[in-house]
C-alpha cells in the first residue's frame, strides 16, 4: 500500500456513516450483505447509502459481488490488513517490546483454525 492508497482509505472512514457501514460488514464476514439490509440496519435513505458504498469501493476497502438480484457487499480484509501494516510498518523503531502490547490487540476476536477459546482468554488475560 502506498500512501495515496492509504489517504483514500482513511478519507472514505472520515465520515462517520461510512465508517458504520464499514463496521457492519466488516462484522459480517464473510457472508456479506446486501445494501437494503445494510440501509435498514444503519437507517440509511437507499439512495445515499449508494453514494457512500460507492466511495468505500472506490477506495477499496469493501467489494461488491452480484448474486441473482442482490448486490451482496463485502469488507476487503486484505484491505485492512495492508492498511495496518502501513500504518504499524516501522513502529517504535524496531522496539518489540514497545509494540507488542498494540500488535496483541490487533488479534482476532475470534479463535483460529486449532486455537481454543481457553488459549484467547490467556492472551487476553496477560494484556489488561
Amino acid at each position: 500500500m502506498d500512501t495515496d492508497n492509504a489517504l483514500a482509505a482513511f478519507a472514505a472512514l472520515a465520515q462517520p456513516t461510512r465508517l458504520d457501514v464499514f463496521r457492519l460488514l466488516v462484522a459480517h464476514e464473510p457472508e456479506g450483505m446486501p445494501a437494503g439490509e445494510v440501509a435498514r440496519r444503519l437507517d440509511v435513505p437507499h439512495n445515499t447509502l449508494s453514494t457512500h458504498l460507492g466511495i468505500l469501493v472506490r477506495a477499496g476497502l469493501i467489494e461488491a459481488e452480484r448474486q441473482s438480484r442482490l448486490i451482496l457487499y463485502r469488507a476487503r480484509l486484505d484491505a485492512v490488513r495492508e492498511l495496518a501494516s502501513f500504518i504499524l510498518k516501522d513502529c517504535c523503531g524496531g522496539k518489540p517490546d514497545i509494540c507488542a502490547p498494540l500488535i496483541a490487540d490487533l488479534q482476532p476476536c475470534c479463535p483460529a483454525a486449532g486455537q481454543s477459546t481457553d488459549t484467547l482468554a490467556a492472551k487476553e488475560a496477560r494484556h489488561v
